[in-house]
C-alpha cells in the first residue's frame, strides 16, 4: 500500500484541514524495567507453565498504523489505515 509523503488531513488543534507529514509508526524498544515485564519475569521463574493472557494463536497481520504531523502547528495525529493488511505501508518518493 503506497502513500503520499503529504496528505491533508483534518487538524483538531487548527480545527480545520491543513497539510500533514506522513511518517509510518514503529514501536520504540521495550523496557525491561517496566510493571509488566517484571510481573512476567517472576512468574516464569523456576518451574511454570505459561503466563495467563498470552495469545496462543498469533494473528498473521498487523494493523498499518500512520503519524500525521500538522504542517502549521506541529500537532501529531495517529491513523489507523484499513483492517490488518499483509502489505506494508510505503511513502512514496
Amino acid at each position: 500500500m503506497k502513500i503520499a509523503k503529504q496528505i491533508t488531513a483534518y487538524c483538531p488543534k487548527c480545527r480545520k484541514h491543513t497539510m500533514h507529514k506522513v511518517k509510518v509508526y514503529s514501536k520504540g524498544p521495550t523496557r525491561g524495567t517496566d510493571m509488566g515485564s517484571r510481573r512476567r519475569d517472576r512468574k516464569l521463574k523456576g518451574y511454570t507453565g505459561k503466563v495467563k493472557g498470552q495469545a496462543t494463536v498469533l494473528k498473521i497481520a498487523k494493523r498499518n498504523k500512520l503519524m500525521l504531523e500538522c504542517a502549521d502547528c506541529g500537532y501529531i495525529v495517529e491513523r489507523v489505515v484499513g483492517t490488518r493488511a499483509k502489505k506494508k505501508i510505503e511513502i512514496k518518493a
